[in-house]
């Protein structure tokens, strides 16, 4: 018979103020560890000391074993390697090693101890975890280690190329074809979705970026339908992602990676684009981390930027009256005339209808404090910032006045000036105290407040929008960008949670 765990989770403390329709729900940071400890005829060691040590920072966790024999270890720091040791008067010691914890998994470690009649020296068992078919598993879930973050081959440094790696996936955020809208993202615990669903579903990706550095992440979990009473608010997937944490030994690592226009094909049916094929990326970033008091305070930083310049357009105007392959039907010498006349008599600057290019630029930090204020009690502190902007055309067909559509394309050019910028900026901050109270009780306590400002900002200065068209086809667009800056989103998202477990029994 399988020991049954008995989790009173019990919500003293469940406020969130959010806004959006796919519900909320809270992430999980940490692991447990569970199992027996017996004699050598299977009899239950009441009051045995179990111990579990998590060598990269020398924390102590520990638990008396109850009456049953079995023992529960919860809100450990996940990673590893692990030694779990087993102690009780007139028994020798018995130990296992290199034990690796997972997001929101259950180790189960069962010990046995052999009366003591001389004294020898302590027995250590290296444990071996099927990650798959094992008691502590809570539901159909995806792990992403920390040695799979490190070899995963991705050109963006994104977590959702992490998350392809689930089997339910479509690539991008949809699990088991559910709408991303329905998913819950989670970031050291803390509420990380798009608060109102517009576009993307995580902060920063409008801005076609990534709200926290690729460097920093330990460890993803995916979860379709978990067990644990202690996630929930989605019928998508809950994506966790707990970031890394400092060690006794100080590392750091600087990065920074490049391309140009001579790793992206320049050709479309045999055939060379004319535009300008002009591209730049850089994403440059380091981490540093460490002791400031060794066993007891951790530090870890984490910054990156982020620049990148594409062509505005693809295709440019028409010379010579005879329309290529990669001309649009819009005529340079027309468009040059509109820009003068624009100029001379409204004393208005259109920008530019070729040859231009949009930005795309994030900046991007993460601090964590981890403190072990003693054997029963510890303490996480997470700050996370992003600053991130990019640069698009006036909105392709939102309140088009011809219906055709605004291009860049084939068939219309619209001026630089008529585009606008999108901007994400978030602050996030996190608190977490997770607590043990003798052999039986557990706490989490969990807050944390992001503040999300979305807004964008036309190049224009105020001016009428103006749509000419051709045929009965949208040729260029002038002035103000009528419809996308008016989406400005303040929103503050509070999180307090508070789960106690208790443990009884088996």
């Amino acid at each position: 018979m399988k020991p049954l765990t008995i989790l009173a989770i019990i919500s003293l403390m469940a406020i969130s103020l959010l806004y959006t329709e796919a519900g909320y729900g809270q992430g999980l940071t940490t692991s447990s560890l569970r199992g027996s400890v017996t004699d050598e005829n299977g009899n239950p060691l009441a009051g045995a000391n179990v111990v579990a040590i998590h060598e990269p920072t020398g924390t102590h966790y520990g638990a008396a074993v109850r009456n049953s024999g079995h023992y529960d270890i919860l809100n450990m720091r996940i990673g590893g390697p692990y030694t779990v040791k087993a102690t009780f008067i007139g028994y020798t010691e018995s130990s296992q090693g290199d034990i690796y914890l997972n997001l929101g998994q259950a180790a189960r470690i069962d010990l046995q101890l052999s009366q003591e009649a001389i004294e020898v020296s302590g027995v250590v068992v290296t444990a071996e975890l099927d990650p798959v078919m094992n008691s502590g598993r809570t539901g159909a879930a995806t792990f992403i280690n920390p040695d799979m973050v490190r070899q995963m081959p991705s050109i963006k440094r994104s977590i959702r190329d992490l998350t392809r790696l689930d089997p339910r996936s479509d690539g991008n955020y949809s699990f088991g074809g559910r709408n991303w809208l329905y998913n819950n993202i989670s970031l050291d615990g803390s509420y990380f979705n798009n608060p109102f669903g517009l576009d993307d579903p995580a902060p920063g990706g409008q801005a076609n970026a990534e709200p926290v550095p690729f460097d920093a992440v330990e460890q993803v979990q995916v979860s379709i339908a978990p067990f644990d009473v202690r996630e929930g608010g989605f019928t998508g997937a809950g994506i966790n992602t707990v970031t890394k944490s400092g060690t006794n030994r100080f590392h750091g690592s600087l990065y920074s990676y490049a391309r140009n226009e001579s790793f992206v094909g320049n050709t479309v049916s045999g055939n060379d684009v004319i535009a300008n094929p002009d591209l730049s990326f850089n994403q440059s970033g380091f981490t540093f981390s460490g002791p400031i008091i060794e066993n007891e305070l951790f530090f870890f930083f984490s910054a990156e930027r982020e620049r990148r310049e594409d062509p505005a357009s693809d295709f440019v105007a028409d010379r010579d009256g005879n329309v290529e392959f990669g001309e649009s039907r819009v005529s340079a010498a027309t468009m040059d005339e509109i820009r003068k006349i624009m100029l001379d008599v409204y004393d208005y600057k259109t920008g530019e209808y070729e040859n231009y290019f949009h930005k795309t630029e994030n900046d991007k930090i993460i601090f964590k404090i981890d403190w072990n204020v003693n054997d029963n009690h510890n303490l996480t502190l997470r700050y996370n910032r992003l600053d991130a902007f990019r640069d698009k055309p006036p909105h392709p067909f939102a309140a088009s006045f011809l219906g055709t559509g605004r291009g860049p394309n084939e068939n219309t050019l619209p001026f630089q000036n008529s585009g606008y910028t999108i901007n994400n900026e978030l602050d996030s901050y996190a608190l977490e105290l997770n607590s043990v109270f003798g052999s039986n009780i557990a706490n989490r306590f969990f807050f944390s407040y992001n503040k999300f400002r979305d807004f964008r900002d036309p190049v224009s200065v105020d001016f009428p929008t103006i749509e000419i068209g051709e045929d009965g086809i949208t040729y260029t667009t002038v002035g103000h960008e009528p419809f996308s800056i008016h989406n400005i989103l303040d929103q503050d998202v509070f999180q307090f949670t508070n789960n106690l477990s208790y443990f009884s029994g088996r």
